[in-house]
């Protein structure tokens, strides 16, 4: 009897994927184990393997798909011994009324609706005011009236189904009372995709598409900048004497062909900062709050198309050279889209640098459900005061972004001191 090959979830968030190769095609035998497809996912590129042997009778989904629904028939496998023709031809239509609308090709997504919206308006009646007494006008209109104190109710729409258009205020007088409806304007404005306002002034330009990678980041950085009460802390750190010892530490490794960066010192530094401070190594959870033993770093590294966060595992309790080897490996698979979901699913805190861009300084957007993200700038040479008097000192900016909900103004600030003490004195992190 054939055998359906459904569209994997490979990770436990997975929802959709885009299926970007098939790796065997119609006809091929295959066994247990053999590699059928590469799905990417929104962070990485997965191979799927075959579960049950057998010669592939029919692809129903083809490579480039995306928006593939996870569950969906993807493929469809002939028993040995069985006509792998007739069950293309005959015994596989079953599953394709399944299978049609969970493959479509058109992501059952926000921006797909996008383009629909306007002609589901265009079934009203042409009046100037919708059902639920909007005035129907362009972005552009909106704007315009806005600025112009015009109202927009008092206008005659001369565009499809009484559509307020640019043309239309032309000669029109202000309002003696328009402020009223300017919120509304505003607010609908406010959510114009900036493609449609840039079309609308006539401004070139193009359409570029969102990845998964990049759908995912909005979807999640949006959540946490309106769920999750930000607190944000800032040091100075002198960085003389990190400097120093990771000089002296790559002396010592280079017969290992280790070489130590600034960052893997850091993570090592956060990461023991988040064992002596355990109030900041937590995440809030509704009723509850989840206080961890381990401080598993997130790092963020900068792949095309948009930014993912390998992880460190247990960064306070190793190596520095262990962590900078670490971290390499994560970062080149990373950036090659082969990561395992556990390799950047996690983490109880992040760290994410931009010192290497000449940033002074930033406050970087919580990754939930973590309660806390380190912003690393750049160490320069500035005038800084030791021992009392004004001296050249490097010294970089880091700020810490807490989530409120879990931890305290206070608690925040005794991390953000522990660990400036442990990058101004490093050899105490490496006892």
């Amino acid at each position: 009897m054939s055998k359906t090959i459904q569209m994997p979830a490979l990770s436990p968030t997975m929802e959709e994927g885009t299926l970007a190769k098939w790796l065997v095609k119609e006809g091929d035998t295959v066994s247990s184990g053999d590699l059928l497809a590469e799905i990417e996912t929104d962070k990485a590129t997965m191979e799927f393997e075959a579960v049950d042997e057998g010669v592939v009778a029919r692809i129903l989904v083809s490579e480039g798909t995306e928006g593939v629904k996870v569950g969906t028939v993807i493929a469809i496998i002939a028993e040995e011994g069985e006509d792998a023709a007739a069950v293309a031809a005959g015994n596989a239509s079953a599953p394709k009324p399944e299978a049609a609308p969970k493959a479509d090709p058109v992501p059952a997504s926000a921006e797909a609706a996008v383009p629909t919206a306007a002609p589901k308006a265009e079934t009203v009646p042409a009046k100037a005011a919708s059902s639920d007494g909007r005035v129907k006008a362009s972005p552009l209109a909106r704007r315009l009236a806005e600025a112009k104190g015009i109202d927009l109710g008092a206008v005659t729409g001369s565009g499809p189904s009484g559509r307020v258009v640019k043309a239309d205020l032309e000669g029109a007088a202000p309002a003696a009372k328009a402020s009223a409806p300017a919120p509304a304007a505003a607010a609908a404005g406010a959510s114009v995709p900036m493609a449609v306002a840039a079309q609308d002034f006539g401004i070139p330009h193009e359409v570029i598409k969102l990845n998964g990678m990049r759908k995912t980041i909005a979807r999640r950085l949006t959540e946490s900048k309106q769920q999750v009460p930000h607190i944000y802390l800032t040091v100075d750190v002198q960085l003389d004497r990190l400097l120093k010892l990771r000089g002296e530490l790559n002396a010592g490794l280079a017969s290992r062909n280790v070489k130590l960066s600034v960052n893997d010192l850091l993570i090592k530094a956060l990461g023991v900062a988040l064992i002596q401070v355990p109030e900041c190594n937590v995440q809030f959870a509704g009723d509850q709050m989840l206080q961890f033993k381990r401080a598993d770093i997130s790092v963020a590294v900068s792949i095309p198309g948009g930014l993912i966060t390998p992880i460190v595992i247990g960064a306070d309790g190793k190596g520095v050279a262990a962590i900078s080897t670490e971290m390499k490996d994560l970062a080149t698979r990373a950036k090659d889209g082969k990561l395992k979901p556990e390799e950047y699913q996690g983490g109880t805190a992040s760290l994410s640098n931009m010192g290497m861009f000449g940033i002074k300084q930033f406050e970087a957007v919580i990754n939930p459900p973590q309660g806390m993200i380190m912003a690393i700038g750049a160490g320069e040479k500035r005038p800084f005061v030791i021992d009392d008097s004004l001296q050249i000192a490097t010294v970089m900016s880091a700020t810490g972004s807490f989530d409120h909900r879990a931890i305290d103004g206070a608690d925040g600030a005794r991390l953000m001191q522990v660990f400036k003490e442990l990058v101004e004195n490093p050899i105490g992190m490496l006892a």
